[in-house]
């Protein structure tokens, strides 16, 4: 198929192309409770095809759009499309960048027990370990979807780069449930780069343990400022401020005035933070080769980061697209962490960070009110409005670690004096 698209790229006059070519098996379980209701798999093979077109004008420039191509279109169907996208290139034109440096190189396969075995195995594994804390009356796992999914990319471009690598990933999704005292449900989202069933074992039983406490919880928080704990994946989304601020495509556009060399972080009597983007694949979409790459030491910016254009613009090496945050702090044990008094807060309805302004928050559904004498108090109700940039001067972190396929690093932070607005007295 990339022959044929490739004649009629030609056939059309299109010079500067890229295709990415993306085969993909996937084996996917459906649960009621612990009873399997669906079991599906798909095998699926596509192929985005960019098409470049360099446009004149007071100042070169240069368009480029995209076109998804299938393999049972004949070949004026192919053309249609190609033109169609190529035609369409000139309206998106951009300042003019180079393209991104030819490489040629063998199969990169992952390794590993997630990218050799069968997939129905690993999908059955990962289910096993899902529902094995589900062992209570009170709270249980309502349903739950996994996903294993196996995939060959390629990359081809008229530059002359061709590469290609397999990637496999486990990714899923539960609600847990306690009817009693009162009907709550609680949604979780996984996603993994290896058959990591302890994790995911981990994550239910924290998940069950919440529900339950979520449907006692009466308590109204009252507004004020807290110390204020996060866990799991909040602390994942508070961090990736930091690679959303240290983004070329902020920097170009100056919504980020961060400079590299720059202590980003300030003064802080906390933990200086130590971060580090992480190379999942191979290469990026537009066939750059990914390796690790430090982000912040000792709170200092080391590198921007993002796809070929911005990278160009800045006059920076292009990096490709990271999926995967580093954090290299811990210090203090969990327990130690929530010691004093503070609000460990495990539950959001939609907690986010605004890379613009630095503020995350979210509207809380559960969390632990923990008093001067170690008393802990399920409470609920009330929303977190923080500020990284005032809080990033006393960050302490837990020694405790937690992974997903997007996140290495502290499981929790503790975050001094952030705003609480509550709906208690």
């Amino acid at each position: 198929m990339i022959e044929r698209i490739k004649s009629a790229l030609a056939r059309c006059g299109i010079t500067l192309w890229r295709i990415n070519e993306t085969a993909e098996e996937t084996a996917e379980l459906f649960f009621v409770k612990q009873q399997l209701d669906t079991r599906r798999s798909k095998d699926v093979h596509k192929y985005e095809v960019t098409v470049f077109r360099d446009v004149e004008g007071d100042k070169p420039a240069r368009g480029f759009t995209s076109v998804q191509l299938i393999s049972s279109m004949d070949e004026t169907q192919l053309d249609d499309e190609l033109r169609k996208a190529y035609y369409a290139a000139q309206f998106a034109a951009n300042p003019y960048f180079e393209m991104p440096d030819p490489v040629q190189a063998p199969l990169a396969e992952k390794t590993g027990e997630l990218a050799e075995a069968p997939l129905a195995q690993s999908a059955g594994r990962m289910a096993k370990a899902l529902f094995a804390p589900d062992t209570h009356q009170d709270a249980f796992v309502n349903s739950a979807e996994v996903f294993v999914i196996r995939s060959t990319d390629r990359i081809v471009s008229s530059e002359g780069t061709d590469v290609s690598y397999t990637d496999a990933k486990v990714k899923g999704e539960f609600v847990v449930q306690c009817k009693a005292p009162e009907d709550v449900e609680m949604f979780h989202e996984f996603e993994y780069d290896e058959l990591n069933g302890e994790a995911l074992s981990a994550k239910v039983a924290e998940a069950l343990t919440f529900v339950r406490d979520r449907a006692r919880a009466q308590k109204a928080l009252k507004s004020g400022k807290y110390d204020l704990v996060l866990s799991g994946d909040e602390v994942a989304e508070v961090l990736n401020y930091y690679g959303q601020r240290s983004a070329a495509s902020l920097v170009y556009a100056k919504y980020s005035t961060w400079q590299r060399g720059e202590d980003v972080q300030g003064a802080a009597d906390g933990e200086r933070l130590e971060l580090k983007l992480a190379a999942t694949e191979p290469y990026s979409a537009e066939g750059i080769p990914m390796t690790d790459l430090s982000l912040l030491e000792n709170g200092t910016l080391k590198a921007y980061h993002g796809p070929n254009r911005f990278c160009r613009y800045l006059g920076v090496k292009p990096t490709g697209y990271y999926e995967k945050l580093v954090c290299g702090n811990g210090t203090i044990p969990f327990e130690g962490l929530k010691r004093a008094p503070c609000l460990w807060a495990v539950a959001f309805s939609d907690f986010q960070m605004d890379a613009m302004s630095g503020h995350f928050g979210g509207e809380i559904r559960l969390a632990y009110l923990i008093d001067e004498n170690g008393g802990v108090t399920p409470v609920t109700g009330g929303s977190v409005n923080g500020s990284i940039l005032e809080a990033q001067k006393n960050l302490a972190f837990s020694q405790e670690r937690y992974l997903t396929a997007q996140y290495d690093g502290p499981y929790a932070v503790r975050l001094k004096d952030v705003s609480i607005a509550g709906a208690g007295e």
